[in-house]
């Protein structure tokens, strides 16, 4: 039986020895024209387009109707809040790619879905912008099955340990607090959707 993941030591961490993050020290003008310090987190690996990273809505449908229209979350365990997080298929963009390539490339590696084409792709968002200058674009995308619901092999990289999970759209949040009861922490853009689509459902009727 494999173990379950822990944090097992903090300490402060020189500058010359991170590798993906640095800290800076911004000076700034306030709207009175005092000058004032912020201290901030940036990634070192953002490229030429400008955007660190990408998640990632996929829609899984049936064309026959044979299962409720769905998406695909993962759980991974995230070790600056030592806990296991839910959240939407994600990572970084790679140099040449587009966020919409990175996307498809990522549902894929993650959940073994590959979409067949992109329905939409936000405009750059931030998540954290009081701590860090990380952005990101939310991409939707369109995973038709002719019939029943397919399962895949996910094409994980070494370290990279990810649980994929099936949801229908419509009971995102109750499954959220079934994670909630197992002391899972869900990820904000995951939640912050869910709440919106069930707002939105109960504005229907």
């Amino acid at each position: 039986m494999s173990a379950l993941p822990k944090v097992l030591s903090k300490e402060e961490l020189p500058l010359t020895e991170a590798k993906w993050i640095t800290l800076k020290k911004i000076k700034w003008s306030d709207p009175e024209g005092k000058e004032r310090i912020w201290e901030s987190a940036e990634r070192t690996t953002r490229g030429p387009s400008g955007i660190d990273a990408v998640a990632v809505f996929a829609i899984l449908r049936s064309e026959t109707d044979a299962f409720p229209v769905s998406t695909v979350i993962i759980e991974q365990y995230r070790p600056p809040i030592d806990k296991f997080v839910v959240e939407l298929p994600a990572g970084l963009i790679d140099k040449g790619e587009t966020a919409e390539q990175a996307a498809i490339r990522e549902l894929e590696e993650e959940t073994g879905y590959k979409a067949q084409k992109v329905l939409q792709s936000s405009p750059v968002l931030v998540a954290d912008p009081g701590m860090t200058n990380a952005n990101m674009k939310l991409v939707t995308v369109d995973v038709p099955f002719p019939d029943e619901l397919g399962i895949f092999d996910q094409k994980l990289d070494a370290g990279e340990f990810i649980t994929k999970r099936v949801v229908e759209i419509s009971k995102l949040t109750q499954v959220f607090e079934e994670y909630e009861r197992k002391g899972y922490v869900v990820d904000a853009k995951l939640s912050h959707f869910a709440s919106g689509y069930e707002m939105a459902l109960r504005a229907e009727q």
